[in-house]
């Protein structure tokens, strides 16, 4: 709109003089901010010719809209109250009066302090702008205003408070605000519970306030107790039942149901007073109470069983003990009671018992039972002992037993005792008959045996025996360890005779003879069998019995005195030694021919039950020097192998 109108310029032309034209513009408005406008004159005379001027116009907008004074900052309590943007003008250079309305920003990131930027900007075709700008502030501090509370009450029970109600405030932003009442309790003393009851009004700024009121529950009242059951009488504390259940009403608690508690008096516990009191309690000690009196008293006597049947016994041991029996007592139940005796034995032989039951109950109710045992002995004594028959060999007959009498044989005298034997002094098997007669103090009379039969056994010594023919007659009772001489002397093998016991080596031709010599010993035969060898070995040396030498003890404990049974005295005399030696019951055992001065005891296990010495005691030896012209030597000695 600046630009003016095109204005005449003038051209002197040649011919025609001044040609006057007016400008014309050619426009340029493809950028509407920067139109080109090209202005030309252009002459041209009658004859065509011309010629021309332009001038170049530019139209370029660069300056804004003036814009007015934006509204004073303004502050609102709520968002409600902030009015809706109004329009401002400004004034533009090129376009005139630019009217806008306002455009709101807001920062709600605080809901309480809401800050508005409202602003008005004025924008021309060019894009030239201003603007200005006011600030909005809504902040609420206002509370709600709120009603007044109920009046303060009291209730007597806590179940009688009603709920909290509600309470509407007016809030100048929010408009009502209405809230159910919220109870802060101290129930510290349960019987004087203090509510504080209060409605608290609270805007979305926190803007707030509120009103209480004051409940109390307090319980005076006692509960309604019902009728006590009447007073009793039972025979027995059994009987007494267990205390039941009462209920009363009570105004808070309601059902307040009570177990009965018994005070008991028992000094005397046959009249028992039993007081039964039911009390009702409520929760704030408000309490009532009722009382049942039960009285016990026991008298009547346990009913007593029948008494076992009256017997007979044959001894007293036979008598078993008191057994037990059991009556039935209305209040104890069952009393079992053993048996007591009353026992008359003023005739040993005919004793009465009498077996008395006694059923008392704790109050002295008592009944009885009794049983008579007669005890009558009429038996003959019994041995107690296994007499039953015996059968062992001869070397291992026993002592006689000693009779033991069994508990109902009383004093028992053993009037005799006889021993019967059906040996024969042969080596054939016997009996041995043992016979008791007793009586006991009753005059029971009887004869005991007992029978052992015997395996008789012949125990042979056997013994051998150089001699020369010149030696002399020999007494085989030298040969012989027993103490028996009844016996006689046999010649089992050889030709030859004996005169008694004696045999003649002179009357005989040199060889071997054998003789035998049984006597019963101790149960067993015993027999010693003698080898003869009769020689012409004699050599008269000059030696004589005087000069031998034989231990009377040996002693093998490793001190080098007495430890081997020596025969000396005779080294120089060329004798060859042989020896046998025997146990006191005749057996050998050691024997050798040229003895050399060195048996200690030592025996074969086999000889003396597994061990391997002799055990200490006596020994029998027979020592033959040979070529000696001596008869053999017999003596004892002592061993100790311990």
């Amino acid at each position: 709109a600046d630009v003016p109108a095109p204005g005449d310029l003038t051209a002197n032309d040649n011919c025609a003089g001044d040609i006057t034209v007016t400008g014309s513009d050619s426009t340029d408005s493809s950028d509407p901010c920067n139109i080109i406008i090209t202005r030309t004159w252009t002459f041209t005379d009658a004859c065509n010719n011309s010629s021309s001027v332009s001038q170049t116009i530019t139209v370029g907008d660069t300056i804004a809209p003036v814009a007015p004074s934006a509204p004073a900052d303004i502050t609102y309590e709520c968002i409600a109250d902030v009015p809706a943007p109004g329009d401002l003008t400004a004034n533009d250079n090129c376009t005139g009066d630019i009217t806008v309305t306002g455009s709101d920003s807001t920062d709600s990131s605080d809901p309480c302090n809401i800050i508005i930027t409202r602003t008005w900007t004025f924008t021309d075709a060019c894009n030239n702008s201003s603007s200005v700008s006011q600030t909005i502030t809504v902040a609420d501090t206002i509370a709600p205003v709120a009603p007044s509370a109920p009046a303060d009450t009291s209730y007597e029970c806590i179940a009688d408070v009603p709920a909290p109600g509600d309470l509407t405030a007016n809030d100048n932003c929010a408009g009502d605000i209405t809230v159910t009442g919220s109870d802060s309790t101290d129930s510290s003393d349960p019987c004087n519970i203090i509510i504080t009851r209060t409605w608290t009004f609270t805007d979305a700024c926190n803007n707030s306030s509120s009103v209480s009121q004051t409940i109390t529950v307090a319980d005076t009242i006692a509960p309604v107790a019902p009728s006590a059951p009447a007073d009793i009488t039972y025979e027995c504390i059994a009987d007494v039942p267990a205390p039941g259940d009462l209920t009363a009403t009570d105004n808070c608690s309601g059902d307040i149901v009570a177990t009965a508690v018994d005070s008991t008096n028992d000094t005397d516990p046959c009249n028992i007073i039993i007081t039964r009191t039911w009390t009702f309690t409520d929760a704030c000690d408000n309490s009532s109470s009722v009382s049942q009196t039960i009285t016990v008293t026991d008298t009547i006597a346990p009913v007593a069983p029948s008494a076992p049947a009256d017997i007979t016994y044959e001894c007293i041991a036979d008598v078993p003990a008191p057994g037990d029996l059991t009556a039935n007592d209305n209040c104890a139940g069952d009393i079992t009671v053993t048996g007591v005796d009353n026992t008359d034995s003023t005739d040993p032989c005919n004793i009465i018992i009498t077996r008395t039951w006694t059923f008392t109950d704790a109050c002295d109710n008592s009944s009885s039972v009794s049983q008579i045992i007669n005890v009558i002995d009429t038996i003959p004594p019994q041995a107690t002992n296994d007499l039953s028959d015996l059968s062992v060999v001869c070397s291992e007959i026993p002592e006689p037993p000693t009779l033991v009498f069994d508990e109902c044989s009383g004093d028992v005298t053993i009037v005799d005792f006889v021993v019967t034997s059906t040996s024969d002094g042969s080596d054939s098997d016997y009996e041995i008959i043992w016979t008791w007669s007793v009586i006991d103090n009753c005059g029971n009379k009887d004869m005991i045996e007992q029978y052992v039969f015997v395996t008789n056994e012949n125990f042979v010594t056997e013994i051998s025996d150089s001699r020369c023919s010149e030696d002399g007659i020999i007494d085989l009772f030298d040969y012989y360890s027993g103490t028996d001489d009844s016996g006689t002397w046999v010649v089992e093998s050889g030709d030859t005779t004996l005169d008694g016991n004696y045999f003649d080596p002179l009357d005989v031709e040199l060889g071997d003879y054998i003789f035998s010599y049984s006597v019963m010993e101790n149960g067993c035969l015993s027999t010693t069998q003698v080898t003869i060898t009769v020689n012409d070995d004699c050599i008269v040396l000059p030696c004589g019995l005087e000069d031998v030498v034989i231990s009377t003890a040996v002693t093998p404990n490793g001190d080098q005195y007495n430890e081997y049974f020596e025969i000396t005295g005779i080294e120089e005399c060329g004798f060859v030694i042989d020896i046998k030696v025997f146990n006191r019951w005749g057996a050998m055992i050691f024997e050798t021919d040229n003895y050399q001065n060195n048996w200690n005891g030592s025996a074969h296990k086999s000889s003396v039950g597994g061990a391997d010495t002799v055990p200490t005691g006596t020994y029998y030896y027979i020592v033959n020097l040979k070529n000696s012209g001596l008869k053999p030597i017999t003596g004892y000695f002592y061993v100790g192998t311990k």
